[in-house]
């Protein structure tokens, strides 16, 4: 280990507790094994932080090994996919290595557990053998062909290899414990039928080994010393050393398989079927699409290899599940991009403005820094000119006091330029506005140390000059999911809570110098945001994506969405003390807005769960919910819950929480029925 004064996690104590009892520096090994069968996503990229940074820690080498062991669901394209994704993160493996690289030795094994009593061919169905194998309270019973003799087994696993039955006739059985706590331990499958084409090996092998059975094996064979899984491989540990014992040669390394969590990380999923779903029902465009949580779309959206290494370190390694938020990653990016990324000027909602007092065919070019944070990155000349696109919410005709932005009579300065001000404005037959008029200080150049250069104005905008502009199609970026926890709720599909604004494409206008920005080449647009070049992107039609904002929009935003709970809950106390049904109706409708504003189904959920209680206005609360609500059903209300509301509402003494009640069951037929006696009551 580095001599240099560290706190270890417990990842980094196993290995030096092992150290410490014996095994020598030159024998830890790690490896990452990714199975083929889709690209990597953010949780990858921590335990290929992880491992991978552990061989440098240690000096010790690191192998890439690919679980191909199931050839119905991978490609060569998630091998290179995966290759590439590796290298990008700034690592390089010591050996490139398939469990398909020990096919028949692990066939060999397998015919040894068979002469030795310890493995048997099942030809039941897979309901039966779900049956006999028990429950985590009840104990499995045999198989009926648990007892076979070893020379039928023998026989029936060579002609399983070669091909002569079909899929789902026979499997590989190991023959441990039946009775075992341990479900995994109740004589688990080695071996299946498979007449798949395998993207190495071809048509070779008919049969194919199970994980459980080519994991620890593998390791053995290349002499990993430390095998480091997420936490649900922690009940595979006991079959995991169970296959080595059957193998094990005290001469060699043993190797260790110890568990992390899993690292899942807000507003988004990952898990490769599910990310799968988000592509084949094309939510998105593929598996780089920027939205997705797959490195190759952070990569495409503009994240950088240092900013999720950083990540991976920030988040740590722990022994329990959690969910990350996903603005700690965002926070990283903007980290990284805040030291590197070039500042320039480009307007995404553009409204002209019309200099009316500089001369007519005149242009300048202006000295411009390019990244305050880097000393070294100097300046760029950026044209100016006396017409100019500014951002539309840069301009309001009648502005409030706190409107720091440009207005009729007020002034403000354009980055690196004058000081205007707005003198007027240009409508069309609706009223929209298409041109501003305003004028600019002669003697007000940013830089040119005059006392007018130096005046004081309300705020500083960004410009571009419309003779000059290049225009860009701008890929506007969002999180892909609008709830925190998508696949979570078990009563919803995680797809009915795809952000349908997650994606928005605008033409923007750039300055002249983003001419020959190249693939992946990263800016920080000003006062915009962070975006880099895409992969789409040509000389002739420049494509932008945004990377993240310069702020946390979405922590705004649920800091309103939870005021607006807080508010709405302070109107129905009010509720009970108006006397006008009007009135009543007015703050029910104030009440309705508030919540039809709040997007995160889990906001909303917690807010029944919390407000179910013999408080009238507390009740109340809940049934608005679920009255004026778009985002949540009765049916996502845990069963239970929702029949205490009904109950406690029904039995209320306000005839407004009553009556709410019975307007909620109206529309709630599952549970019309069962509480029409108390209805009847209530009325």
């Amino acid at each position: 280990m580095s001599t240099e004064e560290k706190s270890l996690n417990f990842i980094e104590q196993i290995i030096e507790d092992d150290l410490k009892n014996g095994l020598g520096d030159d024998k830890l090994r790690f490896r990452f094994p990714p199975e083929p069968n889709g690209y990597l996503h953010i949780g990858h990229a921590s335990s290929i932080a992880l491992n991978f940074g552990l061989g440098l820690s240690y000096n010790a080498p690191v192998n890439l090994r690919f679980d191909d062991t199931n050839p119905a669901k991978e490609e060569q394209e998630f091998v290179d996919a995966i290759k590439r994704d590796v290298q990008w993160l700034g690592y390089q493996w010591a050996e490139e290595r398939y469990a398909s690289d020990y096919f028949q030795q692990l066939y060999d094994w397998a015919v040894v557990f068979i002469r030795k009593g310890k493995a048997y061919v099942d030809s039941q169905t897979s309901e039966a053998m779900a049956e006999q194998k028990g429950t985590p309270s009840t104990e499995g019973t045999d198989s009926p062909y648990r007892n076979r003799s070893v020379e039928e087994n023998l026989d029936l696993f060579e002609r399983m290899k070669n091909g002569e039955f079909a899929e789902g006739t026979h499997i590989l059985r190991a023959k441990i414990d039946m009775k075992s706590t341990n479900m995994l331990m109740r004589d688990p499958i080695m071996y299946r039928i498979l007449h798949k084409h395998h993207h190495r090996t071809g048509d070779n092998w008919c049969i194919y080994p199970m994980y459980d059975w080519a994991h620890g094996e593998s390791d053995y064979l290349e002499q990993i010393s430390h095998s480091f899984c997420t936490l649900e491989f922690l009940p595979h540990r006991e079959l995991y050393d169970w296959f080595l014992d059957q193998i094990y040669d005290e001469t060699k390394v043993r190797p260790k398989q110890r568990e992390f969590a899993r690292r899942n990380l807000s507003h988004t999923v990952v898990s490769k079927r599910k990310l799968l779903k988000l592509v084949q029902d094309k939510h998105v465009a593929g598996w780089d699409d920027p939205r997705m949580s797959t490195i190759s779309g952070l990569r495409r959206r503009g994240y950088t290899p240092a900013s999720l290494r950083n990540f991976a370190e920030v988040i740590g390694i722990a022994k329990r599940d959690n969910l990350i938020d996903v603005s700690r990653l965002e926070a990283c990016i903007r980290e990284d991009l805040n030291k590197t990324a070039p500042r320039v000027m480009a307007v995404l909602d553009p409204v002209k403005l019309v200099i009316t007092n500089y001369p007519e065919g005149k242009e300048e070019w202006l000295d411009a820094e390019n990244n305050q944070e880097d000393e070294t990155a100097g300046f760029r000349k950026v044209p100016f000119s006396r017409e100019i696109y500014i951002e539309r919410e840069d301009f309001m005709e009648d502005a409030p006091a706190k409107f720091f932005r440009l207005s009729i009579g007020r002034e403000v300065r354009l980055k690196n330029a004058y000081i205007i001000k707005g003198e007027s404005v240009v409508k069309d037959g609706d009223g929209n506005i298409t041109e501003i008029h305003a004028t600019y200080d002669t003697d007000s150049l940013s830089g040119s140390g005059t006392e007018a250069s130096q005046r004081k104005v309300s705020g500083t905008l960004h410009w571009v000059s419309i003779a000059h502009a290049i225009p860009a199609e701008v890929r506007l970026y969002d999180r892909l999911f609008n709830e925190e926890a998508p696949d979570m709720h078990k009563e919803k599909d995680f797809l009915e809570f795809v952000n349908p604004d997650s994606l928005k494409v605008v033409t923007g206008y750039l300055e002249p110098s983003l001419k020959s920005a190249r693939n992946e080449e990263k800016f920080q647009f000003q006062r915009l945001g962070y975006f880099t070049v895409d992969k789409d992107s040509t000389e002739e039609k420049p494509v932008f994506n945004k990377t993240v904002g310069l702020k946390d929009a979405w922590e705004e935003k649920g800091k309103k969405e939870e005021n607006a709970i807080n508010n709405s809950l302070k109107e129905i106390n009010k509720y009970f003390k108006v006397e006008g049904d009007d009135e009543r109706l007015a703050i029910e409708k104030m009440i309705a807005e508030n919540i039809k504003s709040v997007s995160s189904f889990s906001l909303l959920q917690n807010s029944i769960r919390k407000n179910v209680n013999n408080n009238k206005a507390s009740l109340l609360f809940s049934n608005f919910i679920l009255k004026h609500s778009d985002k949540i059903r009765f049916s996502d209300v845990d069963a239970d819950l929702l029949e205490k509301l009904y109950s406690m509402s029904l039995r209320s003494e306000s005839v407004f929480v009553k009556k709410a009640a019975i307007d909620n069951l109206k529309a709630d037929f599952s549970n019309s029925e069962k509480f029409q006696a108390e209805i009847e009551k209530a009325r």
